[in-house]
C-alpha cells in the first residue's frame, strides 16, 4: 500500500473528526429536478484492487455512478494496477478538467493531498482516510472532503453475534496489514466477543488478534497462498467463525475453509458479500457494512449541486454509515433470541449505554 498509517497518530485523526465531522450532505435538488448542469464532470480513481473488487472500490464506484446519473453527468473513471499508478492517475483526471475527483482508499492519501494542494480549484473526496498526512489534526487541503467510517461499532455487533453463534467457543480474525482502517474491524469484533462473554458469563476466545498491531496479518491485500495459509493457521486452532479483513483475502479464507472440511462461517467486510459475490452464499454469516456507496453518492451529488462541503463525514450506526448485513442463508441457523439481543445492542451503542472504543469513537 502507498502509505502505512501510524497508529501513534490516531489521536490526531480522532481530533480531526471530533473537530469537524458532520453528516454526509443531503441529496438535494438544484432547482432543475435534481439535474445539475451537464458540463459538471465527476471523476473517480481506484486503488490497486480495481472497481470489481466486490468491496470498497466497487461500492465507491457505484456511489459515484449513481450521483453522476442523478446529476445528468458522465462519470470518468481510472483504475490503478499498482501503487505507482496513484499519482499519474489522479493527475490524468486533473488534466481532463474534472470538477470533483474521488480517490478510493487511504493508499491514495499522499497523492490526493499533493494534487489537491496544487489544484485548489478542483474538489476532492477521499474515501476511508482523513487526508491528514502531517498528523496535525486537520485535513491537509481545504478542498478535500474525507469520508470516514467507525466500523468498530458494526464489528462489535458482528463479534457478539459470532460469539453467540459459535459452538466451538472460538472465533477468529486476520487482516491484510495493521492499518487503522483494518484493525478497527478486528478490534470492534474482539470487543463484541468480550461483551458477549461479560453478559453471558461465557469464555469465547478470539484467535488471531490480541489488540493494536498484535495479530495475524498477511502483509498485503491479495488473495494468495500467504492469505490462505494465514486463514488455515487460525482454522487449525478450532474456530468456527472467521473474519478476514482486507479486500480479496476473504477468497483465500473460503479456500481454506473448503480444504478444512468443517462448517466454518465467514464474516464479510465493507459490502454485503452475499450480494456482491454469490460464491460466498454458503459461507457468509453476515457482513460488516461500510456504506461507502451512499456517502460517496451524497458527497458527489452535493459537489454537482454547488454544495461541496469539506467537513469530514463519519459513518456510524446512528447515521447508518455502518451496519450489519442480513443473515440471508444463515437466518434459520441463528437463534432469533440472539438476533433480538444484537438489535438491542445496536440501540444501546447508539444511545451510548454501551461504549465501543476506536480511533473515531465519539466523533459522531
Amino acid at each position: 500500500m502507498k502509505r502505512a498509517i501510524q497508529l501513534t497518530a490516531l489521536a490526531s485523526v480522532a481530533a480531526l473528526a471530533l473537530a469537524a465531522c458532520a453528516e454526509a450532505p443531503d441529496e438535494t435538488g438544484d432547482g432543475n429536478g435534481g439535474n445539475a448542469a451537464s458540463d459538471f464532470k465527476p471523476c473517480i480513481v481506484s486503488d490497486q484492487g480495481g472497481f470489481d473488487d466486490k468491496s470498497f472500490n466497487q461500492l465507491s464506484f457505484e456511489g459515484a455512478s449513481a450521483a453522476a446519473e442523478e446529476l445528468g453527468a458522465e462519470l470518468t473513471d481510472v483504475q490503478s494496477q499498482s501503487e505507482s499508478d496513484f499519482k499519474p492517475n489522479i493527475e490524468s483526471l486533473v488534466g481532463q478538467n474534472c470538477d470533483v475527483i474521488v480517490s478510493v482508499g487511504f493508499a491514495l492519501s499522499a497523492a490526493t493531498v499533493e494534487s489537491a494542494t496544487a489544484n485548489p480549484d478542483t474538489e476532492y473526496i477521499i474515501v476511508d482516510d482523513a487526508a491528514d498526512n502531517d498528523f496535525d489534526g486537520t485535513t491537509d487541503a481545504e478542498n478535500i472532503k474525507p469520508l470516514l467510517y467507525d466500523t468498530a461499532q458494526a464489528a462489535f455487533l458482528a463479534g457478539y453475534l459470532s460469539a453467540g453463534y459459535s459452538e466451538a467457543g472460538k472465533v477468529g480474525t486476520f487482516g491484510g496489514q495493521p492499518f487503522p482502517t483494518v484493525t478497527i474491524f478486528m478490534d470492534g469484533f474482539k470487543q463484541g466477543v468480550e461483551h458477549y462473554n461479560e453478559v453471558k458469563g461465557a469464555e469465547v476466545e478470539v484467535i488471531g488478534f490480541t489488540g493494536g498491531e498484535e495479530g495475524s496479518f498477511t502483509g498485503g491485500f491479495e488473495a494468495n497462498e500467504t492469505a490462505k495459509t494465514t486463514a488455515q493457521n487460525i482454522i487449525d486452532q478450532g474456530v468456527d467463525v472467521l473474519l478476514p479483513v482486507g479486500g480479496p483475502i476473504y477468497q483465500s479464507a473460503i479456500a481454506a475453509i473448503q480444504d478444512s472440511g468443517r462448517d466454518i462461517a465467514l464474516v464479510g467486510v465493507d459490502a454485503d458479500f452475499f450480494e456482491t459475490d454469490p460464491s460466498t452464499q454458503d459461507y457468509v454469516l453476515t457482513s460488516i457494512l461500510k456504506r461507502m456507496d451512499v456517502s460517496t453518492q451524497e458527497a458527489v451529488t452535493a459537489a454537482g449541486n454547488g454544495e461541496f462541503d469539506p467537513t469530514p463525514y463519519v459513518g456510524t450506526l446512528e447515521n447508518e454509515g455502518v451496519g450489519l448485513a442480513p443473515l440471508h442463508n444463515f437466518e434459520d441457523k441463528v437463534d432469533p433470541a440472539l438476533m433480538d439481543e444484537v438489535n438491542t445492542l445496536k440501540e444501546q451503542i447508539i444511545s451510548g449505554e454501551v461504549e465501543v472504543t476506536s480511533y473515531l469513537a465519539g466523533s459522531e
